[in-house]
């Protein structure tokens, strides 16, 4: 491990930033998803009561678990339907100066799942292959649609757990309205503002054909970015408009967009964890979940800076009777492989810790290119369910089915039935918590064995021995989790191959079971435990407001992590990592 002042004072500044933004972005969320009057209710109430009578929504009624679960697939269903459409048909739709073909219909499909599951999963190139219009009318509109239904699935569960003696969570459609209104639309509106004065293109413009000072011709794309942008940003989708995606300077401009991309990212996340506590009556409820998160996201963010800090360590063993060639070679300023030189490793490793803490695919380097130690960390990121801060309400509601698990190991120490919130938990909630648990590494283990045994899947592979197996293990930890983000190293874009069938089908479905297969036992929880009495505290029952059960969580979290993951990553990063010891790289 290696460190630079510079490495480490980022983290800390972005650190205290995002503790900064917290607090005013739980009490906001609070206040809209409670239906309280905030400083955009003059403007925007008017168009809320309106949107509720042309679509016959009645603001008062509320639905329970399973009824707010149908409405939420009936409505992601639908946008899966229209996005495929889009994609398929594009060729003879408007906004289309690159004259692009229809989608393959098999990647369409596989685009259409990722995008509305909040995964962004791009088996593609975005300029290369999407017209204007199939950006903005499908993508972009689903990385809002996805990220709204996120956040309100994290405030029905919320709900469930704070609720005292209820039968209802909410109403999905009143909640998605008020998402849309009042936090996605008017926050990504002026989020793409700043990203336009930062140099972002918002444009309709084609292509720019030029011939470059070395005489060679390029083409630079156009098009609307800054407005995709914002939202792929802030909504925790990842989807970028350039298969760079925020490498791209188009879509990642300067130091300060980067700064802020970085934020934006984090921030609904960390939002919601003090909306939790606010909730319950207690915030000290949410500030132990969010120190225990903290922790682990401080946690990762040194050890991926410190191990692409050091550099390889195969290129390392150079270092004795070294020539002046092998001497640039063996890293000497660490490991600057993958990433922009405009960012150089301290931005590119602390982007790659947080959009893999949060479900973010977006990137500003490539993992790929990482050291062993340094790929293994966002690949874990994505394994624990990413509940490290977490997305937009993914991470939430994994952290709440931790938080049961964790009360339960302590009730069973200390000899009493666990509660949490003053809630028992009983065997029904502890069931969902084990079935939502299983869920992410079964797809993830699953698909990685069957890949690793087939054709379609071991000839994809461009990287020999434990490194392609990281590519593979990577890959479904990012579709299963809803991450989107790319190890990069697997050659599946070469339509009508089969491994570009294989991947594409597995994929999606991998997709589908990350998002709602682990949402179905986490609603049914909520669903009970909104339904339970709250019990008074009483002298053997388990503080949940404390640095100790802040530390029992993170431990949780971890020996579960550890005891699901470890084989498969010793046999892939953490082999890599001694193998490369010994001199010899992959």
């Amino acid at each position: 491990m290696s460190f630079t002042f510079f490495g480490v004072a980022q983290i800390v500044v972005y650190f205290l930033l995002l503790l900064l933004i917290t607090k005013p972005v739980g009490l906001y969320l609070t206040a809209v998803f409670n239906g309280r009057r905030t400083w955009l209710s003059p403007a925007l109430r008017p168009v809320e009561r309106a949107l509720y009578a042309i679509s016959g929504v009645d603001e008062r009624s509320e639905q329970d678990w399973k009824v707010y679960t149908v409405a939420m697939l009936i409505f992601t269903a639908v946008s899966l339907t229209l996005l495929y459409a889009i994609e398929r048909l594009q060729g003879v739709l408007p906004l289309n100066p690159q004259g692009l073909g229809g989608v393959n219909p098999l990647l369409a499909w596989n685009t259409a799942v990722s995008f509305s599951s909040n995964t962004n999963w791009q088996n593609y190139g975005g300029e290369t292959t999407m017209s204007y219009l199939t950006q903005m009318s499908g993508l972009a509109f689903q990385n809002f649609a996805s990220a709204a239904v996120g956040v309100v699935l994290a405030v029905a569960v919320i709900r469930g757990f704070t609720r005292r003696s209820a039968r209802a969570l909410g109403n999905f459609w009143v909640d998605l309205i008020r998402c849309f209104l009042y936090i996605l639309l008017p926050v990504c509106f002026v989020y793409a503002l700043f990203l336009v004065w930062q140099g972002v293109p918002q444009n309709f413009n084609a292509y720019v054909h030029v011939t470059g000072i070395q005489g060679f011709a390029q083409t630079i794309a156009q098009g609307p970015v800054a407005s995709q942008e914002a939202i792929k940003l802030f909504g925790t989708n990842g989807g970028g408009f350039f298969n760079a995606n925020s490498a791209h300077p188009y879509e990642n401009p300067t130091p300060f967009s980067n700064l802020v991309e970085m934020l934006s990212i984090f921030a609904l996340g960390a939002g919601l964890i003090y909306m939790f506590g606010k909730m319950a009556g207690d915030t000290r409820q949410g500030w132990t979940l969010f120190g225990a998160v903290s922790l682990l996201f401080l946690l990762g963010a040194f050890i991926t800076l410190g191990a692409e800090q050091a550099g390889n360590p195969a290129l390392a063993k150079l270092g004795v009777n070294q020539t002046a060639n092998e001497w640039a070679l063996s890293q000497p300023g660490g490991n600057m492989e993958g990433k922009e030189m405009r960012f150089g490793i301290a931005s590119s490793t602390l982007f790659t810790t947080i959009t893999t803490d949060a479900s973010c695919g977006a990137i500003n380097s490539w993992i790929d290119s990482y050291t062993p130690i340094g790929g293994l960390v966002p690949m874990a990121n994505i394994g624990l369910g990413e509940v490290i801060f977490g997305g937009v309400g993914s991470g939430l509601y994994g952290l709440v089915v931790f938080a049961v698990l964790a009360v339960f190991i302590a009730g069973l120490m200390v000899g009493r039935t666990p509660e949490y919130l003053g809630k028992k938990i009983g065997q029904k909630e502890m069931k969902m918590a084990a079935l939502a648990i299983l869920i992410l590494p079964l797809s993830i283990l699953g698909f990685s064995a069957v890949a690793a045994v087939i054709p379609p899947g071991v000839n994809a592979i461009t990287n020999p021995g434990p490194h392609g197996l990281s590519e593979m293990l990577y890959a479904f930890s990012s579709m299963t989790g809803n991450n989107g983000s790319a190890f990069a190293g697997l050659d599946t874009s070469a339509i009508g191959t089969p491994s570009f069938t294989f991947y594409n089908w597995a994929g999606g479905i991998a997709m589908l079971i990350g998002r709602f297969a682990f949402l179905i036992p986490v609603m049914a929880m909520a669903g009970s435990m909104a339904g339970k009495k709250v019990a008074p505290t009483g002298p053997g029952t388990f503080p949940t407001t404390t640095p100790l059960f802040s530390g029992l969580l993170v431990g949780v979290i971890l020996i579960v992590g550890a005891l699901t993951f470890f084989p498969a990553y010793a046999l892939g990063p953490i082999a890599e990592q001694l193998l490369a010891l010994a001199g010899k790289p992959f």
